[in-house]
């Protein structure tokens, strides 16, 4: 007898959103260049929370019809008979790996360089890793760098503005090569400052100590300095522990854990028992 065949899932639906606002926030003297993108959909049956991920299809290269990338959604709100939305985009170079040559990211390039009222396709939405407890005393440790700020902003906003009442400790991690560049937290824009007088979060920052030399990113340093806190919320049975950045921010962490901890075997066991507990999760890029 034939086996039955698994059935297929269907296709992806594709939705379109058009540019609202898009406004830069990192100051016009940070190399980096990241926006803040604001969409509308005007289809109510566009089912999406906030923090949950949309693929952007942007225009392919070399014969493919679309360059796809996963980004966060932030500030979803419904208005009348339209959807808003917004994505955190930082403007990417790559490295080819057969000539060396280097070349614009091209989703992020694509998004970067739309103008007001142009029209994106996208589909999703796709799960949100990073979910809030029931538990109001649960403690929350966040840690990111670059543009993984996105997600945790939405967090920290749904804490404080949606749920309310938090007794837990939210702690946040944030690193970048220089001030200028603290997505949500410069002089240009800096909406947790908003979060400042609540009294159970605090934000912390890191910055490379030679940002022009590309030299790594201080968090470790920040870690420490706040070692004895985060190590006990490491080890608290409803502690959640949210990391989101660049993908080589997880070697960095475990080198400090491992400081942290007092040996590399005291930080695998706490981290294999928040992994094994359903209470790490992490988004990479």
């Amino acid at each position: 007898m034939p086996l039955a065949k698994p059935p297929v899932p269907p296709p992806a639906r594709i939705w379109s959103a058009v540019l609202a606002e898009s406004r830069r926030i990192t100051p016009l003297d940070s190399r980096e260049e990241v926006r803040h993108l604001l969409f509308h959909i005007g289809n109510l049956s566009f089912d999406a929370a906030p923090g949950n991920c949309i693929r952007v299809l942007a225009p392919g290269q070399f014969g493919n019809r679309h360059h796809t990338r996963l980004y966060s959604l932030m500030d979803l709100e419904r208005r009348g008979d339209a959807t808003e939305f917004a994505i955190c985009v930082r403007r990417c170079t790559y490295i080819d790996d057969f000539n060396g040559e280097q070349y614009p990211g091209i989703a992020s390039n694509y998004l970067c360089d739309l103008r007001v009222d142009d029209v994106i396709e996208f589909a999703g939405p796709v799960g949100y890793p990073f979910v809030i407890p029931d538990n109001k005393n649960a403690d929350i440790l966040m840690l990111g760098m670059g543009t993984g700020i996105a997600p945790f902003r939405t967090l920290i906003r749904q804490i404080y503005e949606k749920i309310g009442g938090w007794k837990g400790r939210v702690r946040l991690f944030y690193g970048a090569r220089s001030p200028l560049e603290m997505l949500y937290m410069n002089d240009e824009n800096n909406d947790l400052a908003n979060y400042y007088d609540q009294p159970t979060f605090k934000a912390f920052q890191a910055v490379s100590p030679r940002p022009h030399f590309d030299a790594p990113v201080a968090l470790d340093q920040a870690l420490a300095q706040n070692a004895a806190e985060v190590w006990d919320m490491m080890q608290r049975r409803d502690t959640r522990v949210f990391i989101a950045g660049t993908g080589n921010t997880l070697a960095m962490l475990d080198q400090a854990m491992v400081e942290l901890a007092g040996s590399a075997r005291d930080w695998v066991a706490v981290h294999d028992k928040l992994r094994s507990s359903g209470r790490w999760s992490e988004v990479l890029y």
